[in-house]
């Protein structure tokens, strides 16, 4: 597979869960706390800690201070930015 369908696998993951797609759009310009995410994303506290998760093991997105109990602070990776430029441009 090359690296093109792999970013499309990718999108799809992302649109399929409203969530998903509002938390790589919240971090498209910063590097954000998940508080801040919550509350600019419209998503519960809750849900944004799951779906940090599972954005950070599809590699889309990275915790800068793992170490740090609290306000870890999350930015997109470069394949992050990649799926949401192709999601925005395919406007799905």
């Amino acid at each position: 597979m090359n690296k093109e369908d792999e970013l499309l696998k990718k999108c799809s993951y992302v649109v399929i869960s409203s969530y998903r797609r509002k938390v790589l759009e919240t971090l498209e310009k910063d590097v954000k706390i998940p508080t801040k995410i919550s509350i600019e994303s419209g998503v519960g506290i809750k849900h944004v800690s799951n779906v940090l998760t599972d954005l950070k093991e599809h590699n889309l997105i990275v915790c800068i201070n793992e170490d740090a109990h609290k306000g870890r602070l999350y930015r997109l990776t470069d394949e992050g930015q990649e799926v949401l430029s192709m999601i925005t441009k395919m406007d799905w």
